[in-house]
């Protein structure tokens, strides 16, 4: 334990060698997940990451590409017949989905792969990627998290509200992953990601 950041690190059984490795993170919005995941590949660049696709609109400053594949309801539900997402799942109306393709091409190629998926989407990926090594990233309180969401200034109060309940629910399902990170401090909790992602430790 490191600055409230519980951690332990694993290597995932029973996936061959050549194999690249899939590390699926969830958190609550507002928990500092995107700002932890920027700061990991930063220090861990051959980590390839995942970009979802989303019908939600850009939000300022998002670029198509960069933070999320942007597209249409139409195309979106289109690629759920085609089998085209590994997992999909809807929130706050609208659609998120990853990529199988990607996925299983990085894979195949040898490299780890990390998805920044919500819970509804990590249950799909544990049961479809059972090798999988899963993170939640915690906020110290939920008085912190409604404070990190009215700082944002992207969510009208009602959103926050709503943001602030799915949060208790999400964070209520965190027994269901492998680590658990508490982002009481930046520096720690990706401190303790970059441990569980590149230590080769097998305890728990």
């Amino acid at each position: 334990m490191k600055g409230g950041t519980g951690y332990s690190i694993v290597r995932t059984k029973n996936r061959p060698a050549s194999t690249g490795r899939l590390f699926i993170i969830s958190a609550p919005s507002g928990a500092g997940k995107s700002t932890i995941c920027r700061s990991l590949r930063d220090r861990l660049p051959d980590l390839r990451y995942s970009i979802s696709t989303t019908t939600r609109p850009p939000r300022p400053g998002e670029k198509n590409g960069v933070d999320y594949h942007f597209t249409d309801i139409a195309t979106f539900k289109a690629g759920i017949t085609a089998d085209r997402w590994a997992e999909w799942a809807e929130v706050h109306g609208n659609y998120y989905g990853t990529s199988a393709v990607f996925i299983a091409r990085e894979r195949a190629a040898g490299r780890d792969v990390l998805l920044d998926i919500d819970v509804q989407g990590a249950a799909q990926l544990r049961r479809n990627y059972p090798d999988a090594v899963t993170i939640f990233i915690m906020p110290p309180s939920a008085a912190v998290l409604r404070q990190r969401l009215e700082r944002r200034g992207t969510d009208t109060p009602d959103v926050i509200e709503e943001r602030i309940t799915n949060a208790c629910q999400e964070m209520a399902q965190r027994s269901a992953y492998q680590h658990i990170i508490v982002n009481d401090n930046l520096e720690d909790a990706v401190q303790a990601l970059v441990a569980i992602i590149s230590g080769d430790g097998n305890h728990q």
